[in-house]
């Protein structure tokens, strides 16, 4: 597993499709293009991933180098695996600071870890095909009745209005 180092490794896979999403975190992932350029971005035909934690999201250094540990670490144990691609993982939204009250908690640690995990499993499952994604935009929805209050052309009585004053 190789590691995105340069912004343009960053920003290109970025620029790539969101593939998974939890409460926290979200994972890029954009196909390698060795050919398509003299100097390619990504040298070899490998996994390669970055992370991406904003001090907008982790204020403390501490807690921004423990959970890019954790993510470099879930990404690279055993079980997991990840196609040959670039990949970015990137922190969403913050960690509350009540609940995790250390910079850097096993409790934090096993928390991110966890999340990582599930991140990683829902980028594992195949991704519906345009089929079942149209299926699922068809499927029919409650449709508001025109009868029905707050409705365009609904017979429900207004409120009345005041009558306006004016002196002559």
């Amino acid at each position: 597993m190789q590691r995105l180092q340069t912004r343009a490794q960053f920003q290109a896979v970025l620029a790539g499709a969101t593939v998974a999403r939890t409460a926290h975190f979200a994972l890029h992932r954009c196909a390698l293009d060795l050919a398509s350029s003299a100097q390619p971005l990504f040298a070899s035909d490998d996994v390669w991933l970055g992370a991406m934690v904003p001090k907008r999201w982790a204020r403390r250094a501490v807690t921004r180098n423990a959970i890019k540990r954790q993510i470099y670490a879930v990404s690279a144990a055993p079980g997991v695996v990840l196609p040959r691609a670039a990949h970015v993982v990137r922190l969403r939204s913050g960690f509350d600071r009540k609940e995790f009250v250390s910079a850097s908690s096993d409790k934090l640690k096993a928390a991110v870890r966890a999340e990582l995990q599930q991140l990683l499993e829902r980028a594992a499952r195949p991704a519906p095909s345009p089929r079942e994604r149209s299926e699922r935009e068809r499927s029919p929805r409650p449709a508001i009745s025109p009868g029905s209050p707050g409705s365009p052309g609904s017979s429900a009585p207004s409120a009345p209005s005041a009558p306006s004053s004016s002196s002559s």
